[in-house]
């Protein structure tokens, strides 16, 4: 009862006010109680029982492991493997000092002569840091006939600024790779490299950076439709003041992703068109529905599953406990196939009864009448195909960490930048993210790949293939 309302006073009312006002309380009551569900699940929302990212918990609130404590001191242990860095062998150093005793150490007779076997001891340092400066004079000439003036043109591939393509190449990652501002690369390239640069024109090399890369990122993006298998994830992001998601699609050998303003599944028609037949593999997000053929991540559904058992009901707790269980049971089964233990006649056989068991507590959940975990255990139970694609297609892989374990950088460039503030920034990020990505990958050296592109852009040469096998 609201203060200053009481029960003398609802019964001097008219009968039909008194109806009035139960019901209204009742509503009030019922509200109230909702609400205070709501807050108590907000308050219990955590990485492990949600799709929360990591990031978004104090290092400090996360629970700590029931790991007894070592008595040993930290660091290495007497007695272990020394790790040290091999010498290099004598030719390849860039000056040998040899060193000799003058007297003996004993009694101060002189010594000559050498060691056949000196003790090596090799120093390394870095070289002094000094600009390659190329001046091109282009001279002017009359013509002794018409008296027409005529310069000199560049050679093919020199650039008309002042950046040459190494340097375009270098800022572009320590503005993407390394996850600079434009202000703290151009310090870093002034202080540090003795090159001269200014905000502007590092925002200038990342324009040249993004259109020398762009025909390989846009050969990438028309590979996806023919994948048999990717794995799809995005995440917010900022461009200006307008809210933008970050795109990722991860094929085997190559990753994608795409800066667009919209979390719709438009997003997926533009980049993976109708010719699109495979499989993507995803949290629950509706958006992906529309593809027909997923695989739905199982390490998702064990943080949903963890949800009910948080959820502090007896009922859900049961439940939550068992489709953990059964869930554990998978992902063992699954390790010893990745781990050549089992062939994949034999983890099929294994997974048929862990199947059987999952969709059958998803049915009692279904029909429980309880409304905390029947809504997600209808869909999963409805949608139950798509939690065993993986099963049924060879080289499906049952979780979407692919996808997060490529996301990753770009969350942390998210939280260090706030995002971008123009279209030209989105599509830098997106262009380099997919360099990034794809040369990790395939193993490519990345600032080599990026040299040898900006190169092929200023000479007006087809850009380098991050294609597979290219």
């Amino acid at each position: 009862m609201p203060p200053g309302i009481t029960e003398e006073i609802i019964g001097r009312q008219p009968p039909e006010a008194q109806a009035i006002i139960r019901a209204l309380l009742a509503d009030n009551a019922e509200l109230k109680a909702r609400i205070e569900a709501l807050e108590r699940q907000a308050k219990g929302n955590t990485p492990q029982n949600s799709s929360l990212p990591p990031s978004t918990q104090h290092p400090h609130a996360r629970p700590q492991h029931q790991k007894r404590k070592s008595k040993k001191k930290r660091g290495g242990q007497p007695g272990h493997e020394k790790h040290e860095r091999p010498l290099i062998p004598t030719e390849n150093c860039d000056a040998v000092q040899p060193l000799r005793p003058d007297e003996c150490r004993r009694c101060g007779t002189k010594l000559s002569g050498n060691d056949p076997e000196p003790l090596r001891h090799q120093v390394w340092e870095l070289p002094e840091i000094k600009p390659r400066v190329t001046e091109y004079q282009q001279h002017r000439l009359c013509c002794p006939q018409c008296g027409e003036t005529t310069c000199a043109d560049l050679p093919a591939g020199v650039p008309h600024g002042q950046s040459g393509p190494q340097l375009i190449a270098f800022s572009a990652l320590l503005m993407a790779y390394f996850r600079q501002s434009k202000r703290r690369t151009a310090l870093f390239l002034g202080d540090l490299l003795n090159q001269p640069c200014c905000p502007s024109l590092a925002v200038k090399m990342q324009t040249l950076a993004t259109a020398a890369v762009r025909p390989s990122y846009e050969e990438l993006a028309a590979e996806l439709p023919k994948q048999e298998q990717l794995g799809g994830d995005e995440s917010p992001m900022k461009e200006g003041p307008a809210k933008a998601w970050l795109w990722t699609l991860v094929a085997p050998k190559f990753t994608v992703f795409a800066m667009r303003r919209t979390r719709e599944a438009t997003v997926l028609d533009e980049l993976l068109t109708d010719r699109f037949a495979g499989v993507v593999t995803c949290d629950r997000a509706k958006m992906y529905w529309r593809l027909g053929r997923l695989q739905w991540c199982w390490a998702h559904l064990v943080r949903d599953f963890q949800a009910l058992i948080d959820r502090g009901n007896a009922q859900t707790k049961r439940l939550g406990y068992d489709l953990r269980r059964a869930a554990k049971t998978l992902f063992r089964h699954w390790s010893d196939y990745r781990g050549g233990a089992i062939s994949w006649a034999a983890v099929q056989r294994r997974l048929a009864p862990v199947r059987r068991e999952v969709e059958r507590l998803l049915h009692r959940g279904m029909t429980s009448g309880n409304r905390q975990m029947q809504g997600m255990c209808r869909e999963l139970y409805e949608h139950r195909g798509w939690l065993w694609t993986f099963a049924r297609c060879r080289g499906v892989e049952p979780t979407n960490n692919a996808s997060e374990r490529a996301l990753r950088h770009a969350v942390i460039w998210r939280k260090l930048s706030f995002g971008v503030q123009s279209a030209g920034g989105s599509r830098f990020v997106e262009t380099m993210l997919t360099v990034i990505e794809t040369c990790r990958q395939q193993g490519r050296n990345l600032l080599s790949f990026l040299t040898t592109a900006v190169k092929s852009h200023l000479a007006h040469r087809p850009a380098p293939s991050l294609l597979p096998g290219a």
